[in-house]
């Protein structure tokens, strides 16, 4: 059976936001650790980009009513026969100890990393293609060089606000995802429409194809509708469309 290949894409802002952090933070797990001056120096701008979302969009606030929205959902399904009681004990312990967990913070999301003048200085010359080299920031430089375990110290200290938004993040996601069954539907002629149910609506979809028929979806929609086009990947210039009836896996995620 071939591999599957899935491709989400978010119905509302929050769940954007969430799945570009998500993203940043799978990427800043990659290198945050790595000894190597160039693992760092991989990890420093991913971090910048990971301050730079949350710079824009209030996560702090947008975490904790994801969260209370999943508690809320979860009470009205504890009446309900089929649940596992113990299993469902466990999600709301988790969801409760990752508010109680943002509630500590002291300030806004990734506040520590953004005041911090030494990352200030990087961010000003990231924006310059090749302003990080050693000429323009002898102290990232200097720092580079410096022993493994003094960059893991600062990064430690960087991530102290981050840890908790990422923890909660992932559990947010996680819910989101297994919240709806999957169903096989065809895209006729390589494209796919659907409505939505705005009573219920939907947080985010799923579209999983085959690994080996080397197409991809164009997915675009809000809380209302959708439409994904398939589109056949080349091995040179732009993508074309694909006009052949396509088998996919469709999950729209709504909890």
């Amino acid at each position: 059976m071939s591999t599957l290949i899935t491709f989400e894409h978010p119905l509302n802002e929050r769940i954007r936001t969430f799945l570009r952090l998500e993203h940043l933070f799978r990427q800043l797990d990659v290198f945050v650790h790595q000894e190597d001056p160039r693992g760092s120096r991989c990890a420093i701008a991913i971090l910048l980009d990971i301050v730079a979302v949350t710079a824009r969009a209030d996560v702090r606030n947008e975490l904790l009513k994801e969260l209370d929205r999943h508690i809320a959902n979860l009470n009205r399904l504890s009446s309900q026969r089929g649940v596992d009681p113990t299993a469902l004990n466990q999600v709301m312990d988790d969801l409760k100890r990752a508010v109680d967990a943002i509630h500590a913070l002291n300030g806004p999301i990734g506040h520590v990393a953004r005041e911090d003048d030494f990352l200030k200085a990087i961010a000003q010359r990231s924006s310059i293609p090749g302003g990080t080299c050693s000429f323009d920031l002898p102290h990232f430089h200097y720092w580079l060089i410096q022993d493994a375990e003094l960059r893991q110290t600062r990064f430690t200290e960087w991530l102290h606000d981050l840890k908790p938004a990422i923890e909660a993040i992932a559990l947010a996601l996680s819910l989101v995802r297994s919240s709806s069954a999957s169903r096989r539907v065809t895209a006729e002629g390589g494209f796919y429409q659907e409505a939505l149910d705005s009573v219920a609506p939907a947080q985010m979809l799923r579209v999983a194809v085959a690994a080996d028929q080397g197409i991809f979806p164009e997915i675009s929609g809000h809380k209302n509708r959708f439409s994904i086009r398939f589109m056949k990947a080349e091995a040179r210039g732009r993508a074309t469309q694909h006009f052949k009836d396509v088998e996919f896996k469709l999950t729209c995620c709504v909890f």
